[in-house]
C-alpha cells in the first residue's frame, strides 16, 4: 500500500436498501413498504397534481397493508417552507417519510427525513434527474447548489405512471444523465491537479448510465425514449453518488452552470435541460466530442439552445462566468479557463448554443 493509499480518507457509502421497479405496480406500494420498515404510520409528501392522479391507489393499497398515512403538499424547496412542511410531518409521529411525485416533492420529503432523522422512501413520478436515488437535494437557500441529506432506504418505481408524464420531463432526466460525461472527466481531473480522491467504480458506474443514453439515442429518436431504461440508469447514477459519497460522479462543471442559472435567471429551464446545454459547452473546454452529445440531445428530445428553454445569452453568459465561484473548493474544468463574458459568448456560438 503506497503512502497515498495509507493516509486516503475514508467516506460512507449509504445505499437503498431496496429497490423496485414495475409497470402498474402501484397497488402493491403498501406491501413495499411492510418489507421496508414495517411502518405503522407514513407520512406522504407530494405536489397537489400528482396527489390527484395517485391518491386513490395509494390509500387503497395502504389500507390493505393495515398502514395509516398522512398527506402533506410540498409546494415549494424554499427553506422557510421546508421548516413549515417539518413540523406538520413531525406531528405525524410517522416511522417513514415518503417523497411522491417529481423534484420537489422528493427534495422536500429527503430533506424532510434527514432532518428528523426518519427513513425516506422515494417514489418518484417523473425521470427528470438522478435525485431520486441520490443522497442529494437542492433547495433553495444560501447554497445554490445540491447539498448532502439521505440516501433513500429504498426506491418504488411505477413506470406507468412515469410514462403518463410530460415527454419534456423524460428528456430532462437524459441531459442529467449525459451530463456524468463532463462530471466524470472533471473529477479525474480534480484528482490529477489537487489529489482529490478518485473512485473508479462511481464514476464507470455514472460513465455507463450517460452512454446507455448515447449509444441509444438514435433509436430512441425513431422509436421514442425506453422510459424503463432511462429510470434505471437514473438510479443508477444516483447509486454511483451514494457509492462515492459525494455528488463527483454526476456534478462538474456543467451543473455549476445549471446552478449558476439558478441563481441568476430562477425557473429558466428544466435542472436537466440546462445540464445538458451545459455539457456541450463544457464538452469543448474539455476536449471532448460536444457535437456528439449535442446530438444526442436533439435525438432524445432535449433542448440543446438558450433561445429553446427561453434564455438571454448575456444571462448564459454571466453564468458561465460565475459558475466556478459557487464551488470554489470543486476542481472542474472551468478552474483552467479564465472566463469573461466574451470568452463564454465565443463558446456558445461556438457550440451553436446561441
Amino acid at each position: 500500500m503506497t503512502k497515498n493509499q495509507d493516509s486516503m480518507p475514508s467516506h460512507t457509502m449509504e445505499l437503498p436498501r431496496q429497490i423496485v421497479v414495475g409497470e402498474g405496480n402501484i397497488n402493491e406500494i403498501g406491501n413495499f413498504f411492510k418489507g421496508l420498515d414495517k411502518p405503522r404510520k407514513v407520512s406522504l409528501i407530494s405536489g397537489s397534481n400528482v396527489r390527484k392522479v395517485v391518491q386513490k391507489k395509494i390509500e387503497r393499497s395502504l389500507e390493505s397493508a393495515k398502514i395509516r398515512y398522512a398527506w402533506h403538499v410540498a409546494n415549494s424547496n424554499e427553506i422557510s417552507n421546508l421548516k413549515i412542511l417539518q413540523k406538520e410531518v413531525k406531528q405525524d409521529k410517522s416511522s417513514l417519510i415518503v417523497g411522491i411525485g417529481g423534484g420537489r416533492a422528493v427534495d422536500a420529503a429527503k430533506m424532510v427525513g434527514f432532518d428528523l432523522k426518519k427513513p425516506f422512501v422515494s417514489v418518484p413520478t417523473a425521470a427528470s434527474h438522478d435525485g431520486i436515488a441520490s443522497p442529494f437535494v437542492s433547495i433553495k437557500g444560501d447554497k445554490p447548489h445540491s447539498i448532502v441529506a439521505t440516501a433513500p432506504l429504498g426506491v418504488f418505481v411505477d413506470i406507468e405512471i412515469i410514462k403518463s408524464a410530460p415527454k419534456r420531463l423524460l428528456a430532462s432526466g437524459c441531459g442529467d444523465l449525459i451530463a456524468n460525461i463532463i462530471a466524470v472527466k472533471d473529477w479525474k481531473l480534480g484528482r490529477d491537479k489537487t489529489g482529490e480522491y478518485y473512485g473508479r467504480y462511481a464514476a464507470d458506474l455514472a460513465l455507463m448510465s450517460a452512454n446507455i443514453v448515447m449509444e441509444n439515442s438514435s433509436t430512441f429518436a425513431k422509436n421514442g425514449v425506453d422510459v424503463r431504461v432511462i429510470v434505471e440508469a437514473l438510479i443508477s447514477a444516483g447509486v454511483a453518488s451514494c457509492i462515492a459519497g459525494s455528488s463527483r460522479p454526476c456534478s462538474g462543471a456543467e451543473h455549476l452552470f445549471s446552478h449558476a442559472l439558478d441563481k441568476l435567471a430562477p425557473g429558466v429551464g428544466l435542472h436537466g435541460e440546462k445540464c445538458g446545454i451545459g455539457s456541450i459547452m463544457m464538452a469543448k473546454l474539455q476536449g471532448q466530442d460536444w457535437k456528439n452529445i449535442a446530438q444526442t440531445l436533439k435525438n432524445v428530445g432535449a433542448p440543446t439552445t438558450a433561445k429553446q428553454i427561453g434564455l438571454d445569452e448575456d444571462v448564459l453568459a454571466e453564468a458561465i462566468v460565475i459558475a466556478q465561484d459557487l464551488r470554489p473548493e470543486r476542481y472542474t474544468i472551468l478552474k483552467e479557463k479564465s472566463m469573461t463574458k466574451k470568452k463564454a459568448i465565443s463558446l456558445a456560438k461556438s457550440t451553436n448554443v446561441i
